[in-house]
């Protein structure tokens, strides 16, 4: 039954026939998927002692605080009163995950990524303070902190206290992008969302995402910067996202064969929206080019002998299209779990505006706001030793 509002068919509650949540909703979970994921590739050095993706660590955590400082920026957007989310830290309220939020990202900013990287780098910190003149050498002097110790006994401690800070920040990792898919898997109300597996899919994806965009930011300064790529770092890291994407893939696939098995009362609504409205971003983007061509494309590296131009050009097209696809399935349960009614018997459409307060333009100005921040991170602590001119006290 078609109704006289557009977009609209079949009978909606009133309260549905506009999407509260929009494209917004959507960049914020994959850009903290982002920081997760590029936290537990520098896990993979610090902690599990990975010495073939040691190029990457310092990029890596770089890579994190930069899309940590934009993660909660499409939420201020998307509120009305963006003021408003400091009561989350003045009236805490432990029932909501949301506000627990705001708890988790100031620890794991504050306790866990900048103070890793502060003493990972603080040797180099400390000798440029020294050395070098004007304005930027005060910004050096003031990240001392007053700590100018750089003997090789601190340098020892600051080691074994940033490993045992990294420990911490794994499962730190996990919260901060698990209780995501945890908010979304809560809301009894809508079936496509309500399942345990939701945050856990959540979690591997952001860890494929994260590997992805590290590895592409790698190839992408390399380049710009005349430095010749570390293809072990490369090859090492490109089976670790293949890793990851075969468990994310896993699980998607489980969660997906469970809803056909179990096939309740929403399983025809859902059904017609994947065959119809979610066709080209479920089927096609997320499932087809986001996610089964890049897995064959890093399996056939580890299968047959290539040339290095040959597996670096298989890296980015296959970084690409695992971004792509992670964002395809954020915008897929985002907005794909709004464009049906609770009656079952009705669906809507979503309209991406361009330049209002929630539409394309501010999404692509945030979505490039953390590589600005990330050139500036670079610029200021180069995250490779021969640009630093010392050597990682890891």
């Amino acid at each position: 039954m078609e109704t006289a509002l557009p977009g609209v068919q079949g009978f909606l509650y009133p309260n549905e026939i506009e999407l509260q949540w929009s494209v917004l909703i959507v960049l914020y979970p994959f850009i903290t998927g982002l920081v997760a994921g590029a936290f537990i590739l520098a896990s993979l050095e610090r902690v599990f002692n990975v010495q073939a993706v040691k190029p990457t660590y310092r990029l890596a955590l770089l890579t994190a605080l930069a899309f940590l400082l934009v993660a909660p920026l499409p939420l201020q957007l998307h509120l009305g009163h963006p003021e408003r989310s400091l009561e989350m830290y003045l009236t805490p309220h432990t029932s909501s995950a949301m506000a627990m939020f705001g708890f988790i990202y100031l620890w794991y900013l504050m306790a866990v990524l900048l103070l890793e990287i502060w003493l990972d780098y603080r040797k180099e910190i400390v000798l440029r303070a020294q050395s070098t003149p004007g304005m930027l050498g005060w910004i050096y002097k003031l990240m001392t902190l007053g700590s100018y110790n750089i003997s090789p006994q601190s340098l020892e401690i600051d080691d074994k206290v940033g490993k045992f800070i990294t420990v911490v920040g794994i499962p730190s990792a996990f919260l901060l992008h698990g209780y995501v898919g945890f908010i979304f898997g809560s809301i009894k109300a809508n079936p496509w969302w309500s399942t345990p597996m939701m945050p856990i899919v959540f979690l591997f994806s952001a860890i494929v995402s994260g590997i992805a965009a590290v590895l592409l930011v790698y190839m992408l300064i390399s380049f710009i910067q005349g430095r010749k790529t570390d293809m072990a770092c490369l090859d090492t890291t490109a089976r670790y996202l293949l890793y990851a994407f075969l468990i994310d893939f896993g699980l998607e696939m489980l969660d997906l064969i469970h809803r056909i098995y179990e096939a309740d009362e929403s399983f025809k609504t859902l059904d017609f929206m994947v065959h119809t409205q979610l066709y080209t971003s479920q089927v096609l983007l997320q499932i087809i080019f986001g996610t089964i061509v890049p897995i064959g494309l890093l399996a056939l590296v580890q299968l047959i002998s290539l040339s290095e131009a040959a597996r670096k050009g298989i890296y980015v097209i296959s970084g690409l299209l695992t971004l792509v696809g992670i964002f395809a399935m954020r915008w897929n349960v985002v907005i794909g779990g709004q464009l049906f009614s609770k009656s079952f018997l009705g669906y809507t459409t979503y309209k991406m505006e361009f330049a209002t307060r929630e539409g394309l333009l501010p999404t692509i100005i945030l979505m490039l706001l953390p590589f600005a921040i990330l050139w500036a991170l670079v610029k200021l602590l180069p995250p490779w030793q021969d640009e630093a001119g010392h050597s990682h006290s890891s």
